[in-house]
């Protein structure tokens, strides 16, 4: 059987994960109280859950403190066949600020006078034993809602089979740099479609850009140079049991030069690996 803890600071995405491993297929449990994980993995094992890919249940902070400081040891003492992985989602402050201000939710802790900073800032000790023993820590304090999914598909539940899955994104610099890339490829070096008139509203991925950018001697031979890397190191990151990848392309909008190349790239690499999603940020 397999289980997956979801845990993190209030606001920074949980619910999204947790519905998520739902949509997967997975049997989903909010705020689950650390002391029953036992009991849980014992009634997962009754036949009527066989139809479940696995056990996802959200651990945060409204556990008692105890509970949460015995965390490892409950971990632990859970049976030597169930596989266990656990994600943890945290944001900076700032960002989680920003959401509780727009939201106007209340924490969970922010009970009597607690301040909402120090608030967060009290969660984060709480929690400090699960985020040390996750599998995966994510960052949300850029990702939208869609790219916190795609991110669990990939880096948490794309790794099956012992190989690496590959997330090859476009994006534009004026937004910032994907926070989960692994590798970033700057391609503003390329002749910009921004400035021709007739493309400019245009996409990497309509025929007019592409045939525009085809024409430029600069991009094949750029687009040859970014293959000769990754050809000759994506296997030696596959080799040393990487589970995923994400390949980032960059250009100044995001709309023209990297959707294109990592268009480009996508349909390169689905041939060799079988696990390789495409995004443009920009474009969703």
């Amino acid at each position: 059987m397999e289980l997956v803890i979801i845990s993190g600071r209030s606001g920074s995405g949980k619910s999204t994960a947790l519905h998520q491993l739902e949509d997967e297929g997975y049997y989903c449990i909010d705020n689950l109280p650390v002391a029953l994980l036992p009991a849980l993995v014992e009634e997962t094992n009754r036949e009527e859950f066989a139809l479940f890919r696995g056990a996802a249940v959200c651990i945060d902070a409204r556990n008692a403190w105890k509970d949460l400081q015995n965390f490892n040891a409950i971990i632990e003492s859970l049976p030597s066949g169930i596989e266990t992985r656990i994600l943890f989602l945290d944001a900076q402050d700032s960002a989680l600020i920003k959401r509780f201000s727009e939201t106007r939710r209340r924490h969970p802790l922010s009970a009597g006078n607690m301040p909402l900073a120090e608030a967060i800032e009290r969660e984060r000790e709480l929690l400090e034993a699960i985020a040390t023993d996750a599998t995966l820590v994510l960052d949300t304090s850029q990702l939208t809602i869609y790219e916190l999914r795609d991110a669990i598909k990939q880096r948490l539940l794309g790794t099956s089979g012992g190989s690496m899955s590959l997330l090859i994104q476009s994006f534009g610099f004026k937004r910032g740099v994907p926070a989960d890339a692994d590798l970033v490829f700057d391609v503003r070096m390329l002749p910009n479609p921004h400035w021709v008139k007739e493309l400019r509203m245009q996409s990497g991925l309509d025929a007019p850009v592409r045939a525009f950018l085809e024409e430029q001697p600069q991009t094949n031979a750029l687009y040859d140079s970014i293959c000769a890397y990754l050809d000759r190191w994506l296997p030696d990151y596959a080799e040393s049991n990487r589970s995923y990848m994400t390949i980032a392309v960059g250009c100044t909008g995001g709309q023209h030069r990297s959707v294109y190349l990592a268009d480009r790239l996508y349909q390169h690499y689905r041939q060799q690996f079988p696990q390789v999603h495409l995004r443009h940020r920009e474009l969703q």
